[in-house]
């Protein structure tokens, strides 16, 4: 689908403060309200827009431990990673999960409150998966950036 430069400009609004007011959302990209909120409604029902979210500052909840965790699978067929990805998925401490090239099968974004915590997840979940040959955890020492707008490329612009 292409996006004009209003779309865009919504798109990018939308992603910094999801709370805007559709008049205050109209004023900044430069429409009246009733064609901004007519746009908004089309990016929705075409699925550029896929929902709605509060971001929650971790820390201040005591969720403060990230951990980068790498896997490999002892087999790569569509049956083991299937298997692989139904049993993730349902996790509440697995934040991202991605099925990648080299090394490694998975790279696995988890969070958790104290270490003890993902000592449990990782004795009593991960390593009790079927079919995991390797599981390499990284503790994130520090978020350097965190990013929410995902940047539009140029192609999509009409």
């Amino acid at each position: 689908m292409k996006l004009d430069h209003i779309d865009h400009k919504i798109l990018k609004h939308l992603q910094e403060n999801a709370r805007i007011t559709n008049a205050e959302l109209a004023e900044r990209v430069g429409l009246s309200p009733t064609p901004c909120l007519r746009r908004l409604r089309r990016l929705e029902s075409e699925g550029i827009i896929k929902g709605y979210r509060t971001e929650i500052n971790r820390e201040a909840l005591g969720v403060n431990v990230t951990v980068i965790i790498l896997v490999k699978l002892e087999r790569e067929d569509d049956k083991t990673l299937r298997e692989f990805e139904a049993a993730i998925k349902n996790r509440e401490e697995v934040m991202e999960c991605y099925l990648v090239t080299g090394k490694f099968d998975y790279f696995i974004r988890v969070v958790v409150p104290s270490l003890a915590t993902y000592e449990t997840f990782l004795s009593e979940t991960m390593l009790r998966m079927p079919n995991i040959a390797t599981v390499e955890s990284s503790f994130t020492l520090r978020e350097v950036t965190h990013k929410v707008v995902t940047p539009l490329p140029q192609s999509v612009i009409r």
